[in-house]
């Protein structure tokens, strides 16, 4: 590391900044929930400084997060079928799940309130259309 570079900003410094730039790549680090729509979250420069970006963004993060509500509901091993191949397809589907679960929290960790309200809002609408009882055949009255 070079001497003249100052040291990378920690989370738990006692600064009262919460925004940080990263020396070399010039990138924003915020410590603490934003509302702009300037963030980076998930892969490198996206979404970028637009607002249609962002906009997606957002999208891609509520989709994500009812995917993980969908994934974590579903149950398509039939009684009956070859146990080995029931437990690999479920863990095929759990791998998935978790993958999905991991990227909303990752898009969640860029601090930014639109993100953070995406992802509950895709978990709440996951759980009402795929994880409540209301929209199940089987439910007891």
């Amino acid at each position: 590391m070079n001497p003249n570079t100052p040291p990378l900003p920690m989370a738990w410094t006692n600064s009262n900044e919460t925004t940080h730039i990263h020396p070399r790549t010039h990138h924003l680090w915020h410590l603490s929930f934003y509302w702009g729509r300037n963030t980076l979250f998930l892969f490198p420069n996206w979404p970028g400084n637009s607002r249609g970006m962002y906009g997606l963004g957002l999208i891609f993060v509520f989709v994500l997060a009812i995917l993980v509500e969908f994934f974590s509901n579903l149950k398509l091993v039939k009684p009956g079928s070859n146990r080995a191949a029931a437990v690999f397809f479920q863990a095929g589907v759990q791998a998935v799940r978790a993958g999905f679960a991991y990227m909303v929290m990752l898009a969640v960790m860029s601090y930014n309130g639109g993100v953070f309200l995406a992802a509950i809002l895709g978990h709440a609408v996951g759980y009402v259309v795929f994880g409540s009882p209301i929209f199940k055949k089987d439910m007891d009255r």
